[in-house]
């Protein structure tokens, strides 16, 4: 007697059940696979592109729009700081590295960031063709950047001011192809690099046309080497990315930027722990409802198969009668409510994946965070289980009134 065919012959002569109890759990299933994915990858994407920076010091305003804009690149910049104030800082003994940024412009959707040889290093980035920028007006591109724009080695094109791609475009200073970066799977796969004096020039506006004079002018060797380009006193640049010498610095240095300086300090680590628990608070409403679906799933399933008892208590008898044991008819009716569960945790694991694929696709910025239903977490495992284990639990009473079923007074009675 196979025990698991028997029960899915069950199941199966009661569709409509059947249906709307695997509706339920998948539903509530789905609801927890999509939260865990996408804050999952959320926190491994902010993790991952946070390393080795411990402060970020830019103009005053919003710390985390500072974090967000300069280190994600997914919000707009606070604004501008004075280059000789920031390089005045970075003579601070406290200070390990400093890593300047210069936004402000994109092409076509992907953002313009002017910097230096060591951004690349920050996040192991590697050059898959051509090189990193040697020259004024020469651009190195991110994996994702090449991909969707189709643009090679030695492609030119002019960047627009702002950060969306409907604004005006800077005619007659073009930028030049000159290195592609392999996929890392940080901020570097979306972004294109360039030294920060390029977007100095290109912002140049009452300058006349110098395009083939820029082409051949060399960058600074020395910003490599201090962190910082040499420049104007009415030059900006829009933010520096700080790691400290010692744990020191995590304690006086945002407070001396903050209370004695023009600029504001943000700390990374800080400022995204902040924006994950004010996501988590609506997170765990979430989870909470998705949870009490899976109890009404479960609530369901008891009420279907201790209902269906009545109609089958005479199928029990015959069962034990032709050599079936009390334990058997307990597995069976085990058996029932786990495959139930199954079929439930199987719909949710599609919806949820498929959910969180759809929502990836409607929403511009989620390559950019790196958010994709492809992918699968180690917690996915554990809702399974949990899931399994409500059918078990469901199961139990009407499992027990089978294996309590009484032969002769069943029969007696039919």
């Amino acid at each position: 007697m196979n025990l698991l065919i028997l029960s899915w012959n069950y199941i199966k002569a009661k569709p409509l059940n059947t249906l709307l109890n695997t509706l339920l759990m998948g539903l509530g299933i789905a609801i927890i696979l999509v939260l865990i994915l996408l804050s999952t990858q959320l926190e491994e994407n902010f993790d991952k592109n946070k390393r080795g920076v411990d402060l970020v010091v830019g103009a005053k305003g919003s710390p985390l729009q500072l974090i967000l804009a300069n280190i994600y690149h997914i919000d707009f910049p606070t604004g501008n700081i004075k280059l000789e104030e920031a390089k005045s800082l970075t003579r601070n003994r406290l200070i390990k590295s400093a890593i300047p940024l210069a936004l402000g412009d994109n092409y076509r959707g992907f953002r313009i960031v002017g910097t230096n040889h060591d951004y690349v290093n920050l996040y192991e980035g590697k050059v898959a063709e051509g090189d990193l920028w040697s020259y004024n007006l020469e651009a190195v591109i991110g994996e994702r950047v090449a991909k969707q724009l189709k643009l090679e080695i030695g492609d030119t094109f002019f960047g627009a001011h702002g950060l969306s791609v409907a604004d005006m475009a800077h005619e007659g200073k073009s930028y030049r192809v000159v290195g592609i970066l392999e996929p890392s799977g940080s901020v570097l796969d979306q972004l294109i690099l360039t030294n920060i004096e390029s977007v100095w020039v290109v912002h140049e506006h009452e300058e006349e046309d110098h395009e083939e004079d820029h082409e051949h002018e060399p960058a600074l060797g020395s910003a490599y080497e201090t962190g910082l380009p040499d420049g104007d006193e009415e030059d900006e640049i829009t933010a520096m990315l700080l790691q400290f010498r010692s744990p020191l610095g995590a304690v006086q240095l945002p407070r001396m930027i903050n209370s004695n300086t023009n600029m504001q300090a943000a700390s990374p680590a800080f400022e995204t722990q902040r924006l994950f628990s004010l996501l988590g608070i609506g997170v765990d409403l979430l989870r909470s409802f998705a949870y009490i679906i899976i109890a009404i799933a479960g609530l369901s399933i008891f009420i279907s198969l201790f209902n269906a008892l009545k109609d089958r208590k005479y199928d029990l008898a015959i069962m034990r009668s032709l050599g079936a044991s009390r334990a058997k008819l307990f597995v069976h009716v085990i058996l029932e409510g786990i495959i139930i569960t199954i079929l439930g945790g199987g719909l949710g694991f599609l919806l949820g994946h498929g959910l969180t694929e759809f929502l990836a696709g409607t929403y511009e910025k989620s390559s950019e965070i790196g958010i994709t239903g492809f992918i699968f977490v180690n917690q996915e495992i554990y809702v399974l289980f949990f899931s399994i284990s409500v059918g078990f639990l469901a199961a139990i009473i009407p499992a027990i009134q089978a294996y309590k079923t009484d032969i002769s007074k069943v029969l007696a009675q039919d």
